[in-house]
């Protein structure tokens, strides 16, 4: 089970890695966004589409990654002073109970806009947008698998800890 935890954290860390490289990317095009905008009175759609998705891929595709580093959002006013065995009962309550449906509900709710949205080859109703609006919206999907994968690792882990102690 180790095993799997190892290989499923090695995934998400290499997708978080990848999606910081998105951050860079937007930053650099945003700002030839501005330049092209104000310095030269020119604009384009093509390049802000660029920064929507990188920046739409950044969050789907980094989710799983805040989630193994335990950056995701987390009251944790009470949850900072307990043991170990009761952050982890927590870890895997909220993993079973919350996380794991909600990546189902997710995958089950989307796959027929994605599905749609592959059948029609959609593209931006922009004249200048990326032809891809079809990839971006398989990110949720992406989301949901990946989220889950790393809810698997979380639950395992949480499980090994409870038995250890």
């Amino acid at each position: 089970m180790r095993k799997l935890t190892q290989v499923l954290d090695s995934f998400s860390e290499i997708t978080g890695k990848i999606c910081s490289w998105f951050v860079m990317i937007m930053v650099l095009v945003t700002c030839l966004v501005v330049v092209m905008r104000y310095g030269l009175n020119m604009g384009s759609v093509f390049l802000q589409d660029i920064v929507l998705y990188l920046h739409g891929g950044l969050f789907l595709l980094g989710s799983a990654f805040a989630l193994k580093r335990g950056s995701h959002v987390r009251v944790d006013i009470f949850y900072r002073n307990l043991s170990e065995k009761k952050k982890a009962l927590i870890d895997l309550l909220g993993n079973l109970i919350f996380l794991q449906p909600v990546c189902w509900i997710i995958l089950i709710f989307s796959w027929g806009y994605v599905e749609f949205s592959w059948r029609i080859l959609e593209v931006s109703p922009e004249p200048d947008g990326l032809p891809f609006v079809y990839l971006q919206k398989s990110l949720l999907i992406v989301l949901a698998i990946f989220l889950a994968l790393q809810s698997l690792s979380e639950i395992i882990k949480s499980a090994i800890t409870l038995k250890n102690d």
